[in-house]
């Protein structure tokens, strides 16, 4: 009895000790953190899901079912993350860091509904990536042909020669009734301009380049439907683009390098993008003979005259004398490069003048300097648009100076390397930019008030993406009405311009033509049917478990109170058993 009684003190003893060992040394261990919040399912809303063979409905039942009777929730992602309903998707990607980002400062366990084909998997940090719980529905393989990318001018004159360059290919294996070959045909307002016939590749893409005539076109802005047409292709919606140009009967800006140099070429190229008319540039390869500025085609002296001549604004770079019988009084740049005083001339804080205040806010110490400085003709109606200083140092010489005369107006630039600006892009880039438009501006009189105060920055726009205007008023953004007219009818909307100072429309597949309805503003706008989703693509995340989604939690041995309770009873135990036993 005495054995078994000392056994029992040692055994309460014991947890009573080993109990106070483990509240003093605290040993931790991580947990899953308890919690009852409901899981948050995050459906896959991109045009894939809807395209041939794709799985949207099953999603949606997938979605429905995994969300619970328990008040889980569901969410949309595509481009952007948005609230559940049933309507057909329209998103033209498929990008899942935002919705998983916003997912996280939710909380609790995350369920992913997707085709499989993310167009972000590589920018998902490895936390996000793991924690939710992903099924993959992928769409069964089918064959599809496609267009992938036009590109050509948007704006020419009707003397023009259109080149688009067309990229095609084809994915997914071939049935019995594909075709080998293709045709690809150009088209406006139900009229074929031009078709060439294509052999289609295995897979991936191919270029090749369609060539017509813009004379074929009608004056002003006209859609062109660039086709590929095929037998057994699975899905039609991503066989054509669409592209908007605009045809004028003169070109508006001629450019005329005598001899060829990268001032008219960085020139022209600019000025064709801020002030969006069409611009022709000749070159003078010898002396004598002209050449297409883009195509190096020969060109007859007696076209570059009445190109000149039908100009809103030329431009001549070059030697003077070489070019002295394209010069006429109104709407001319000259840009003599011969002559010059060689040295670095920085450029000077423009003087009063009247395209002072457009150039405003240009950071002039940080743009290179222009590698030679010619001499400008004195006139006393002159005025004064930019002076440079070489190396900083000595009086200032004019860079570049304006005449007005009985309306007749002129700029003259005799600085050479200023298109070093637009090369080096950033700071310089825009500070190229401000120029050429403040002179094209005031040299087309384009400057008065409420003038362009937008444009657009996507005249196409892929299926499920949105259409982009910006601001390039003077004044602060404020929302514009706008109208826009296609086929399908007339529409009002508001362009409601963000803090960049753009504003975006989102609007289903058609051809529209907009106008402001306070302002002269109008141009076209396209939104194709083509999409990347509708194409087969590879599935580029793997089905998971995923983590809990409730997180973990370290829990500490002195955080329960369970030890504490131990340590208690067992030495209490041990007290009253000793007392009962009439030991001290």
């Amino acid at each position: 009895m005495r054995g078994r009684l000392t056994l029992g003190f040692a055994l309460l003893r014991g947890l009573g000790l080993g109990a106070l060992l483990l509240l003093l040394f605290n040993p931790t261990r991580s947990r899953p953190a308890a919690t009852t919040t409901p899981p948050l399912v995050l459906l896959d809303a991109s045009l894939s899901m809807r395209g041939t063979n794709g799985p949207w409905h099953a999603a949606l039942d997938s979605a429905r079912r995994l969300a619970g009777p328990g008040g889980g929730l569901i969410w949309r992602f595509g481009d952007d993350v948005t609230a559940f309903d049933t309507s057909p998707p329209a998103a033209g990607a498929s990008r899942l860091a935002p919705a998983l980002a916003a997912a996280g400062a939710r909380g609790g366990p995350v369920v992913v509904v997707t085709d499989g084909v993310i167009t972000d998997t590589l920018d998902l940090p490895a936390d996000l990536r793991r924690r939710p719980r992903i099924v993959v529905l992928p769409r069964a393989p089918f064959f599809d042909a496609y267009v992938a990318a036009v590109d050509g001018p948007r704006r020419v004159s009707a003397t023009d020669t259109i080149r688009l360059h067309v990229a095609y290919g084809a994915a997914g294996a071939r049935a019995a009734i594909t075709a080998r070959t293709a045709t690809l045909s150009v088209s406006s307002g139900g009229r074929r301009l031009t078709a060439h016939d294509v052999a289609l590749p295995d897979s991936g893409a191919l270029t090749t380049e369609l060539i017509f005539p813009a004379a074929r076109l009608a004056t002003g802005w006209s859609a062109l439907d660039v086709r590929l047409e095929t037998a057994g292709d699975a899905e039609p919606r991503d066989d054509a683009r669409r592209i908007a140009i605009d045809v004028s009967p003169q070109p508006s800006v001629v450019v005329i390098g005598a001899p060829p140099d990268w001032e008219s070429r960085f020139f022209a190229k600019t000025i064709a993008d801020v002030a969006r008319v069409p611009v022709k540039v000749f070159v003078e390869t010898e002396p004598g003979r002209w050449r297409d500025g883009a195509t190096l085609a020969p060109v007859a002296g007696d076209a570059v005259a009445r190109a000149a001549a039908g100009a809103r604004l030329l431009a001549l770079f070059g030697d003077p004398r070489r070019l002295a019988t394209y010069r006429r009084r109104a709407g001319l740049i000259v840009w003599p490069l011969t002559g010059e005083r060689a040295g670095d001339w920085y450029v000077d804080p423009p003087p009063a003048s009247p395209l002072a205040g457009a150039l405003a806010g240009i950071a002039w110490d940080s743009l290179p300097p222009a590698l030679a400085l010619a001499d400008l003709p004195a006139d006393s109606g002159d005025m004064v648009l930019l002076t440079a200083r070489v190396a900083r140092r000595g009086s200032s010489r004019p860079l570049a100076v304006l005449h007005d005369s009985a309306g007749a107006r002129r700029v003259s630039v005799a600085a050479a390397g200023l298109w070093r600006w637009g090369f080096r892009g950033g700071a310089p880039g825009e500070a190229y930019r401000a120029l050429v438009a403040a002179v094209t501006d005031w040299l087309l009189g384009t400057s008065a008030p409420g003038a362009g105060r937008v444009e657009t920055l996507t005249t196409e726009a892929a299926n499920g993406t949105p259409l982009r205007w910006r601001w390039t008023g003077r004044d602060v953004p404020r929302p514009l009405p706008i109208v826009l007219e296609s086929p399908g009818g007339v529409r009002a909307d508001t362009l409601r311009f963000d803090a960049q100072g753009q504003a975006v429309l989102r609007l289903p597949p058609d051809a529209y033509r907009w106008r402001l309805v306070d302002g002269t503003e109008r141009g076209l706008v396209i939104v194709e049917e083509y999409a990347d989703e509708w194409r087969p693509a590879a599935v580029t995340v793997a089905p998971q478990v995923g983590e809990s989604g409730v997180g973990r939690v370290t829990v500490a041995a002195r955080d329960g109170w369970w030890l504490f309770a131990l340590a208690i009873a067992a030495f209490a135990g041990e007290w009253a058993w000793r007392r009962r036993q009439g030991l001290p």
